[in-house]
């Protein structure tokens, strides 16, 4: 079942003495994180609004709304400022997803077998990472979210087929160029 919020942004620590804010934004378009309509906390009960935006080398610095000092800034920090999914815009291609549509489906190898449930999407910088919390027990594996290894997304039907390979199997050794 699809995440009814979305994670557009998340607050870093203090930038300067004024309250304003390093802010990490994962939406397309930086933007237009103020057209969406109210962002707010994971509960839903803070309500922020962006006074100014501007980019910086890796993430923005933004101003909020009655934060205007370090130490209100410093207690923003690593808050995630959501969205309700349905202010947003539909994803226009068929293989773009938001990460919330993909937490919680159930995961399924080429032949059909339970394989896990989406718990996490991540980027770490080199493109989407599924983490997958196992059907059976055990540690949560991560699995590149590229067409080779998860060849099908059904958001309707609340799965995605995964072609794991060798290499996902926790008894897999690495390949020769990863040793050390």
């Amino acid at each position: 079942m699809p995440n009814d919020r979305v994670l557009l942004a998340r607050i870093g620590a203090p930038h300067g003495v004024r309250g304003e804010v390093r802010l990490f934004v994962f939406a397309e378009d930086p933007s237009a994180l103020g057209d969406y309509g109210p962002l707010t906390d994971e509960t839903g009960k803070r309500v922020f609004k962006l006074k100014a935006l501007r980019p910086a080398k890796d993430h923005f610095v933004a101003r909020i709304e009655g934060v205007d000092t370090r130490e209100a800034a410093e207690a923003l920090t690593n808050v995630g400022l959501f969205v309700a999914r349905d202010l947003l815009p539909a994803p226009e291609d068929e293989d773009d997803f938001y990460h919330a549509d993909l937490i919680g489906l159930a995961v399924v190898t080429l032949e059909g077998a339970p394989f896990g449930t989406v718990v996490a999407v991540h980027d770490f910088g080199a493109g989407d990472i599924i983490e997958v919390a196992p059907a059976e027990k055990g540690k949560t594996l991560m699995l590149p979210f590229t067409k080779a290894v998860v060849p099908s997304v059904d958001l309707k039907a609340g799965r995605l087929v995964v072609d794991a390979g060798e290499w996902a199997r926790e008894e897999a050794p690495p390949p020769d160029a990863d040793r050390s």
